[in-house]
């Protein structure tokens, strides 16, 4: 760029030198024609400055040339090396780069490698763990499907049982036995043996199912069992109109009734027993629709003092009846609680005065230890002055210390006469 600005600079310098002389040309050919007979000298001077000129013009348009190649060779050859030196910074780069990009690659390959190994340990453990849920799900279901097929055994057979249940229940001995099974039962689990007997029999002759023995005042109390069930199943039958159903709704209380007098006649018996009774309807829907649909059968046995009780009010009444026993139990036991607390007190009182006494010993022994204490160590301080004037003694004399130190022991471990 410099030798082209230069060049350019040449050639208008050339320029200007050139009109220059076309002015001093036409100047001088002005005097010529001015003058005349000058004009042919200054034709042939223009002439020869003219050629002159073409001459510099040519030698300088030959050297600005020549210059001019020289500048655009050594260009060139800077173009050339700079050339070079872009062309390896330029491979040096794509070198640097390649190498840069096989590493990034390396460590992207590294990367999506490892996370395809965890995504894979992943979706391996989804697997298991999907399979080894389908499986308990699998096994879980199949023994559902067990319990169901066991459930089903059990429904044919309940309802076998039940055919057969109604088949029992449809003879009236058979329901009585049923229904004094479960009292037993109900009994025998609530109540401890010796609060309650089976079968027992009243000074009048009569046999009651259960006799329940209570503390004072409420003495003897029968519980007897009753199935009033034929008119009930008559009162609840689905064909049934409504003047059957009527009907066996009267037959049905009449049935209850009939039983409550019963036992009111037979079971409570003034000085003999309590002044009421229990009937016992082993059935809770029987319970459920004499107090829901019948009150005034409810009334009829509360003036006979017959008290209805269905297995679930009777656990309660059984419940009641123990915890008054254990009550009764437990206040027979105070005298008993009340003596032994008078023994504890008289036993306390007397580990109080040996206590006191034991205390007054080991204050005694505890100053009889300090006065052994004290006279040990006055004969203990007797013999540091002991040692220290045999020491002084034995410097006087100027004797060996440990002659007189092993005389000394001699002495002292002789026996004596």
């Amino acid at each position: 760029m410099p030798l082209l600005m230069l060049a350019e600079m040449t050639r208008t310098e050339l320029l200007l030198a050139g009109l220059l002389a076309a002015a001093l040309l036409l100047l001088l050919w002005l005097l010529l024609r001015s003058f005349g007979a000058e004009r042919a000298l200054h034709m042939r001077l223009a002439d020869a400055l003219a050629e002159q000129m073409d001459e510099q013009l040519h030698a300088q348009h030959r050297e600005l040339l020549r210059d001019l190649h020289e500048g655009l060779a050594r260009q060139t050859d800077r173009i050339g090396e700079h050339a070079r030196a872009d062309r390896d910074l330029l491979q040096r780069g794509l070198t640097a780069a390649s190498m840069q990009l096989s590493r990034g690659m390396q460590t992207l390959t590294q990367s999506v490698d490892g996370r395809l190994d965890t995504l894979s340990g992943q979706v391996s453990q989804r697997l298991d763990e999907g399979f080894r849920k389908t499986n308990e799900t699998f096994v879980s279901v199949m023994a559902r499907l067990a319990t169901i097929d066991e459930a089903q055994k059990k429904i044919d057979s309940l309802t076998t049982n039940v055919v057969s249940l109604q088949e029992l229940l449809g003879d009236k001995r058979a329901r009585g036995a049923f229904g004094e099974v479960q009292l037993e039962a109900l009994v025998q689990n609530m109540l401890p043996p010796d609060a309650f007997a089976f079968q027992h029999v009243l000074p009048n002759g009569t046999r009651v199912d259960c006799m329940l023995t209570l503390p004072a005042p409420t003495g003897l109390v029968a519980v007897d069992a009753k199935f009033p069930l034929e008119n009930y199943h008559r009162m609840l039958e689905i064909g049934a109109g409504e003047h059957d159903r009527r009907s066996a709704q009267q037959a049905f209380r009449a049935d209850v009734k009939r039983h409550v007098d019963a036992i009111s006649s037979k079971y409570i018996l003034p000085g003999v027993t309590s002044d009421g009774a229990v009937m016992f309807l082993p059935a809770e829907a029987v319970f459920a629709e004499i107090h829901a649909y019948h009150p005034d059968v409810v009334a009829h046995a509360q003036r006979k003092r017959v008290w209805i009780v269905s297995p679930t009010t009777l656990m309660a009444v059984l419940n009641t009846a123990r915890a008054v026993m254990k009550d009764v139990e437990t206040r027979k036991q105070i005298h008993v609680i009340k003596d032994a607390l008078g023994k504890l007190a008289k036993d306390f009182q007397r580990f109080d005065e040996r206590m006191a006494a034991l205390a007054r010993h080991i204050e005694q022994a505890s100053r009889d230890v300090q006065d052994v204490q004290t006279s040990s160590r006055k004969i203990t301080a007797h013999f540091h002055k002991i040692e220290s004037a045999r020491l002084d003694e034995v410097d006087e004399l100027g004797l060996d210390p440990e002659v007189v130190e092993l005389t000394t022991n001699s002495y002292s471990t002789r026996p004596p006469a």
